[in-house]
């Protein structure tokens, strides 16, 4: 029996990245032989085993043989005579296919050194069109590694956008699509997965919302980089930038699904698209079952992220009004979150990527001023019931007022990039 350490574990170590968990596999053994030394089964499909002390995963070097449709529609073989190589034959990227014995010696037979030498990101075998989650993998790990300048080889992008063409797409299920989506949601360059994933066809097919931004202009005076689909990917990249929070950088991605919906003779203005995108947003997140909290934040930012852009001159009534559909009285995260949202918006254009945005702090001030005047002091002075949210409100717009005034007293401030007007996207 013989011990392997394989995977992203040997990848990550060779690339001198952190190395975050680890992958193992068993060659010359028996499920009885690992049971008897105290090992956990835990794989239904096949034999994976959890160590009894460090819980790493050990599984049993096995082949797959194509019996359906899809990413489940495997037969996999497990027994003593299957080799490493054999077993690294199955994988998909030769990146992946490194193992390293518990010698320290490296086994290599796909060429995978080479190829994070070269920064590559290229298939083992043909057997890799048989899984098409891989499409969505390969895009994710072009994502993680965009930063170290890896690419995907031509003949692998060649693969993936047959594999699209041929509808194995048609068979991912919802969860393992926004699983995949969500971790290259995470990554520094989340703006790369969607730029791959269009790349071979793969977004129209998944993403069709966003895909349908592509050739849609915008006016070239607040947009110079005209195409929407290249400044939702440009926004994201900010985003991406500016905070980790996958809510944000979702609610970014999706913030002008609306302009899709522009009849093309309106071009290339877009009136009404921030409330037109809010059904897209609820039929993407239905789709492709992504968690409320996601959705919620994105339909806000669809709906509200024009007039963050002209906050500073909003009257204290309308913003009491905005702070009360955005429901930050009781979730107070959210208006950093769609600062930080429309944030990216405004910078994700071309020429405008390091502009300030003072509208973000002029959003927080004036939510600071108006959550210091509270319920408890209002109950506190006398007033009962209904009484009680009608004088809040009318505190709060007093604070506002008097905080507005000072903010619009003239001072010398220097010249800022306008951000996007409302009446012009």
């Amino acid at each position: 029996m013989n011990i392997y350490l394989v995977g992203g574990a040997v990848r990550d170590s060779l690339l001198n990245l952190p190395v975050t968990e680890k992958d193992w596999v068993v060659v010359g053994a028996t499920p009885e032989q690992l049971l008897a030394q105290g090992y956990q089964q835990v794989g239904r499909d096949f034999p994976v085993f959890l160590h009894p002390q460090s819980r790493d995963e050990y599984a049993l070097a096995r082949t797959e043989r194509k019996s359906g449709s899809g990413y489940t529609g495997f037969v996999c073989h497990a027994a003593p005579d299957v080799t490493l190589e054999q077993d690294l034959l199955r994988r998909d990227l030769t990146i992946n296919a490194i193992a390293r014995s518990e010698q320290g010696e490296l086994i290599d037979p796909y060429h995978g050194r080479r190829d994070l030498e070269n920064r590559l990101l290229r298939h083992v075998s043909d057997a890799f069109s048989e899984d098409p989650l891989r499409v969505l993998r390969v895009a994710r790990f072009a994502a993680r590694f965009a930063n170290l300048g890896f690419r995907i080889a031509e003949e692998t992008m060649a693969l993936m956008s047959k594999m699209t063409r041929g509808g194995e797409l048609a068979y991912l299920t919802p969860e393992r699509v926004w699983k995949e989506t969500e971790k290259a949601l995470a990554t520094d360059s989340p703006q790369v997965y969607f730029q791959v994933l269009r790349e071979c066809g793969a977004l129209a097919v998944l993403f069709p919302e966003i895909d349908k931004l592509y050739g849609v202009p915008a006016p070239a005076k607040w947009h110079p980089e005209i195409d929407t689909g290249i400044h939702t990917l440009m926004t994201l990249a900010v985003a991406a930038r500016l905070s980790p929070d996958i809510d944000v950088r979702f609610a970014a991605l999706c913030h002008d699904l609306g302009k899709g919906l522009t009849p093309p003779e309106l071009w290339p203005r877009h009136h009404g698209h921030g409330p037109a995108g809010v059904k897209l947003v609820e039929a993407l997140c239905q789709r492709l079952r992504i968690p409320n909290h996601i959705r919620d934040l994105a339909k806000l930012v669809a709906e509200y992220h024009d007039l963050i852009h002209t906050v500073q001159a909003l009257q204290p009534k309308t913003l009491l009004k905005l702070f009360d559909a955005l429901d930050v009285w009781r979730k107070p995260q959210r208006l950093e979150q769609l600062a930080l949202s429309s944030e990216a918006d405004a910078r994700g254009r071309t020429g405008f990527e390091e502009s300030p945005y003072p509208q973000g702090d002029y959003l927080r001030q004036a939510f600071r001023v108006a959550s210091g005047v509270t319920s408890a002091e209002v109950v506190a002075d006398g007033h009962q019931g209904i009484e009680v949210r009608n004088e809040l409100n009318r505190r709060r717009r007093k604070a506002l007022e008097q905080w507005k005034t000072q903010q619009d007293a003239p001072t010398k401030t220097p010249h800022t990039p306008p951000p996007p007007q409302r009446s012009d996207r």
